[in-house]
């Protein structure tokens, strides 16, 4: 069976679909292959390497990525998940092929504002939302005559 190719997007590509891609690969690797790009791409978000090195993910090498060199590049997804705000989500470009479009909003952990374990605190519940949700996708994803809903 052929792996189906999940895009995950939000506008910068260091925080939550960072998250996304390493939590989707993990979880279901065996099953998807998962990747994740910005509108704009910044630079990886040190408080989401660090609460993502607590359960075990290191992505402190990765890369924020352009969605529309993918896109210009021909990359073809079974899905594209949004995981920010939904006006931000409007300007993603429109993949090619049957491609389902998602959308998961999650706060931005750029937005965290107080003291480093505050805003720690907040990028620990923004990372285990994000995990809860593919894990509650994965599932529903499983059933039959299921379309990623």
């Amino acid at each position: 069976m052929e792996k189906k190719k999940v895009l995950f997007v939000c506008v910068h590509n260091t925080a939550r679909s960072q998250m996304a891609e390493a939590f989707l690969n993990a979880l279901a690797g065996d099953r998807f292959i998962a990747e994740s790009a910005g509108l704009t791409p910044g630079t990886l978000n040190p408080l989401i390497v660090e609460v993502m090195k607590e359960c075990g993910h290191d992505i402190s090498d990765n890369k924020a990525k352009s969605c529309f060199d993918f896109y210009k590049g021909g990359k073809l997804y079974n899905y594209v998940i949004s995981v920010c705000d939904d006006a931000n989500s409007e300007q993603c470009p429109i993949f090619p092929g049957l491609v389902r479009r998602l959308n998961w909003p999650f706060e931005d952990p750029a937005e965290l504002r107080g003291t480093h374990e505050e805003r720690l605190q907040g990028a620990r519940r923004i990372r285990d939302q994000i995990k809860s949700r593919i894990e509650h996708w994965l599932k529903e994803e499983g059933k039959p005559g299921a379309h990623g809903r």
